[in-house]
């Protein structure tokens, strides 16, 4: 360990991490992982991070130890080692607020629902439950795990994943007004990664607005500034709509289309500035940007344009500009870069393909481009499971249904 960081760990061992857990039972071991982060040895610290995310952060689940480890990742990532600051804001990131964005992306978090929904599924709430099991119970083996259960329960935790995910939200939140410091450092990601993490915070917004809406207008970065204006989107009053629609004049294609993205939420707040004409802009726009992507994207959606532009549409109301809507839409349809639980890829194969294909199949040159966009996206996909999902109705339409055999199709095609 490097003694210059010893100071970040100051109270590591004080905490009977034992007495917590994460999602292999005790987490006796975070302390060592989170020690490892600030040590030299870039290997071993790759190793602590992939242990963080499966323990304390296990496929978007939160645990005991998961909001007490989060006041020595926050120092971490403001004053640890270089190697090791970004990486600590993405694990504080997926602490705080999970996979989100991939649901609130076009509304930002409903976080007094969330509260409202926790209150209802606290430790006080299921107590008596357990303690009636408890009291009905007359298998021996059936009273212990009963018995762990309820006294797990009374020790302040709760089966619910709202409760849980919340206790981790809150720790993150009570960080930043340290974590703010990262907004005036000189690492363009980390800047980044902050701006990001505020979009998630309404509660936090009358500190952040300001700030943010201060970045998107002098950030140099256009990904930073992208991520800044998206973020003030999410969280500003209907007003925010002044500070934005000036940058849907801006140079930089990508903070055009942050800007319309953050208008067309603001127009579904009640009481909102944005008009029908400014709309109009905000769809051309996003259209524009689904025809000719950027090389470079943020991190909402998990980057994924289309996706992203596809979902901001179809929050707009029913009968705004519908032309220039499906229009957009229609652009977006082929493009699978990141799709999650395989319902957009499934979506553009059953519109692409309406009907199965003759036998043999076409040649792919022969295809429409949007099929051929489609197919060859699918195909050069990072994820196989995304085929695997859609893999049936793939073979009934007479397209190859896995993703060497797409390659091959596509790329076959491609080259002759």
């Amino acid at each position: 360990m490097i003694n210059e960081y010893e100071k970040l760990l100051a109270g590591l061992d004080d905490v009977d991490w034992a007495g917590l857990s994460h999602a292999y039972e005790s987490a006796h071991d975070v302390p060592g992982h989170i020690r490892t982060l600030c040590g030299d040895d870039d290997e071993a610290r790759k190793q602590a991070f992939n242990s963080l995310f499966n323990s304390i952060f296990h496929q978007g689940s939160r645990y005991s130890a998961s909001p007490v480890a989060v006041p020595f990742l926050a120092r971490i990532a403001v004053a640890g080692p270089a190697a090791a600051r970004e990486e600590t804001m993405l694990l504080l990131t997926r602490l705080a607020v999970d996979w989100h964005d991939e649901y609130d992306v076009t509304t930002g978090i409903n976080v007094a629902g969330w509260r409202a929904a926790a209150a209802e599924a606290g430790p006080e709430e299921f107590l008596p439950w357990y303690e009636e099991q408890l009291a009905a119970a007359t298998d021996a083996d059936e009273r212990t795990e009963l018995q762990e259960l309820r006294d797990w329960v009374a020790a302040g935790n709760s089966p619910d994943s709202r409760w849980s995910a919340l206790q981790s939200y809150d720790a993150v939140l009570a960080e930043l007004p340290g974590l703010l410091a990262l907004l005036d450092g000189d690492d363009r990601c980390l800047r980044t990664r902050i701006t990001y993490l505020l979009a998630w915070f309404p509660e936090f917004s009358s500190t952040s607005l300001p700030r943010l809406l201060a970045l998107a207008a002098h950030e140099k970065d256009p990904v930073t500034a992208a991520t800044a204006l998206l973020a003030a989107g999410l969280l500003g009053p209907p007003s925010t709509a002044g500070d934005i629609t000036p940058h849907l004049d801006a140079a930089e294609p990508l903070m055009r289309w942050a800007a319309a993205t953050a208008l067309i939420r603001l127009a579904n707040l009640d009481e909102t500035p944005v008009g029908p004409g400014l709309i109009g802009r905000a769809v051309t726009e996003l259209t524009a940007a689904a025809r000719s992507p950027f090389d470079r994207v943020t991190d909402y959606c998990e980057g994924d344009l289309h996706g992203h532009i596809q979902r901001t549409l179809r929050s707009l109301p029913p009968g705004s500009n519908p032309a220039s809507v499906r229009e957009a839409l229609e652009a977006c349809l082929p493009r699978i870069v990141w799709d999650s639980s395989g319902s957009r890829s499934r979506r553009a194969i059953q519109e692409l393909f309406p009907a199965p294909l003759p036998h043999p199949a076409p040649r792919f040159a022969d295809l429409t481009a949007a099929q051929q966009q489609l197919l060859g996206d699918l195909a050069g996909h990072l994820h196989t499971w995304l085929i695997r999902s859609s893999a049936d109705r793939l073979r009934e339409l007479g397209l190859p249904h896995t993703q060497e055999a797409l390659q091959s199709y596509v790329g076959t095609h491609r080259t002759a």
